[in-house]
């Protein structure tokens, strides 16, 4: 997979890319990240942004930098990428968007920053806008390291074990049911005593239990998917 990501903040990333999981990926050859500083392809002195049309606080984000750069970036490739937006206006990101995504080959990653993007940015091409969740931060660099680690370590062969990816929360609607690892005793508190029995069916009854135990308690709302 091929992920590009564009920002006015490109250092932002530089160490997260280069850590654990990402930089697995990376070092396996599953994945290869390009970042693009959107300034460098602005025009009139690097200006990325100017007061919105109609008043209003804070600064918008122009779109002839934002064009210019995709623009740039797609003379020099065949493949068209999936085109994503982080805006806390975007659809909710979840794991079935994840999964969704970890499917393609090309991903294209814009972060904006100040108030928001012109309108023109969503409505003048193909693109995906995703909301990490219902509240605002200061740039999309952040919900967009959130989308690449959770994508990433889908790709097929970024995780020694695949049935890692299969038995977390949310892969199967579900919250995942809770984990235990040596010592069977710690401060009193004791490890299930079926976890431990090794019978396969019994212990897989209980995982399943307590998944829905703790998603009815935690998050009932998704209770009505299943």
């Amino acid at each position: 997979m091929r992920i590009d990501i564009l920002t006015l903040f490109p250092e932002m990333f530089e160490n997260v890319l280069g850590q654990s999981i990402l930089k697995i990926a990376q070092e396996k050859a599953l994945v290869r990240y390009n970042l693009f500083n959107i300034r460098e392809y602005a025009e009139n002195r690097r200006c990325v942004d100017d007061r919105p049309y109609g008043g209003g606080p804070g600064m918008v984000m122009k779109p002839e930098p934002v064009f210019n750069t995709i623009e740039a970036i797609e003379r020099q490739t065949d493949t068209r990428p999936r085109k994503i937006l982080l805006t806390p206006q975007g659809h909710q990101f979840s794991q079935a968007i994840a999964r969704e995504l970890a499917n393609e080959p090309y991903l294209m990653l814009i972060c904006g920053h100040y108030e928001g993007f012109d309108e023109r940015i969503r409505t003048g091409m193909d693109i995906l806008e995703l909301s990490i969740g219902d509240y605002v931060l200061s740039g999309g660099e952040l919900p967009a390291m959130v989308v690449v680690d959770t994508v990433v370590r889908l790709i097929p062969g970024v995780l020694g074990d695949h049935d890692s990816t299969t038995k977390e929360s949310f892969s199967d609607v579900l919250l995942e049911y809770p984990q235990y690892t040596r010592p069977a005793e710690y401060r009193g508190m004791k490890v299930p005593e079926v976890l431990r029995s090794g019978n396969h069916q019994k212990i897989k009854e209980w995982q399943r239990d307590h998944s829905m135990k703790r998603t009815l308690e935690r998050r009932p709302d998704l209770l009505h998917k299943i």
